[in-house]
C-alpha cells in the first residue's frame, strides 16, 4: 500500500520549526510504504520553502526528489479532467487545484492514504475508490 503526500505535510517534514514537524518526521521515519509526491505539489513546496526558509532548503528538497527519497508522480490529462470535476462538485469548499489533483491522482493510483496536515479538504472529499481517505499522521489537537 502506498501513501500520497500533500504540500503541508512536506513543509512540516522539512521545517524543524513547524508545529507538526516532529509528528510528520516520526511518521515518515516509521513507515515502510512508498510515499508519492504528485508533481503539482513540487512547485508549491519549492515556492513555500524558498520564500520562508531560503533557496538552500528548497535546493535540498529538490535534491531529495532527484535522489528518489520520494516517488514523484506526474499527473495525466485524465487526472486534470477529474480535478476539474472535483473543483466543480466541491466548489463551495474552495479546494485548490493542487488538492484536487492530489485527490484525482490518489483515485487513479488507488491510494487510500494521504500524508497531510489538511484535515478539512481531504475529510470533506469522497473518493471513488474508497469510502474516505485515511489521513496520516495522527495530529495532536489544535491549541486554543
Amino acid at each position: 500500500m502506498a501513501i500520497i503526500a500533500d504540500t503541508g505535510a512536506l513543509i512540516a517534514l522539512i521545517d524543524d520549526d513547524d508545529r507538526h514537524h516532529s509528528v510528520v518526521a516520526g511518521f515518515i521515519s516509521s513507515t515502510r510504504e512508498a510515499v508519492f509526491v504528485p508533481s503539482p505539489v513540487v512547485p508549491e513546496v519549492c515556492y513555500l520553502l524558498s520564500e520562508n526558509l531560503g533557496a538552500d532548503v528548497e535546493l535540498e528538497f529538490v535534491r531529495s526528489l532527484a535522489a528518489q527519497e520520494f516517488v514523484v508522480e506526474h499527473f495525466t490529462v485524465d487526472d486534470l479532467k477529474r480535478a476539474v470535476e472535483i473543483l466543480e462538485k466541491y466548489q463551495d469548499a474552495e479546494f485548490g487545484m493542487v488538492d484536487a489533483t492530489v485527490m484525482a491522482m490518489a483515485e487513479r493510483l488507488k491510494i487510500k492514504t494521504i500524508l497531510t496536515i489538511d484535515r478539512r479538504d481531504f475529510s470533506i472529499f469522497r473518493p471513488r475508490h474508497c469510502d474516505a481517505f485515511t489521513l496520516v499522521p495522527d495530529l495532536p489537537p489544535a491549541k486554543k
